[in-house]
């Protein structure tokens, strides 16, 4: 029986729950990398973690056998986790429920990552909620506005 081939990347976007201004900068590098290697435990390929004061952004590559849904679990659950036994911002930590999950080509990979990459960058442009927006339209994804991420507190 011949191989199977595949090279297939995804960004999958998830915010920290009711989109607190949770992500501080005294940890949030700390906290990609954890991510990353959530992520790589998976057995997928981290590219790129990065993010905002309230939502993250990770880039990776993957393979058939792999579910995304079981990937983001696995690094939303246990990032989580870490965050709560590290006592790092105070109080309890969850993410919220859900998360977008866009794929891309290789030719888009370097724009991709240099998307992720300058987070701070375009948040000083645009807000995560229009940015999430511009996610779905670009990818042709149906949605309901009252399903979204809820806005900042």
């Amino acid at each position: 029986m011949p191989n199977t081939y595949s090279k297939m990347y995804c960004q999958a976007v998830f915010a920290v729950k009711y989109r607190r201004a949770a992500i501080r900068d005294d940890f949030k590098s700390k906290l990609f990398a954890v991510i990353g290697n959530l992520i790589n435990e998976m057995g997928a390929k981290t590219l790129i973690v990065n993010g905002h004061v309230d939502h993250v952004h990770c880039l990776f590559q993957f393979y058939p056998k792999q579910a995304v849904s079981e990937i983001m679990q696995s690094a939303k659950a246990k990032s989580s986790k870490w965050l709560n036994e590290s006592k790092l911002t105070g109080c309890r930590f969850e993410w919220q429920s859900g998360y977008g999950a866009f794929t891309y080509s290789e030719r888009e990979i370097s724009a991709v990552f240099e998307y992720v990459k300058n987070q701070e960058r375009h948040h000083q442009e645009m807000t995560f909620q229009e940015e999430y927006r511009k996610m779905l339209e670009a990818h042709h994804i149906e949605f309901l506005p009252e399903y979204l991420f809820k806005e900042l507190e």
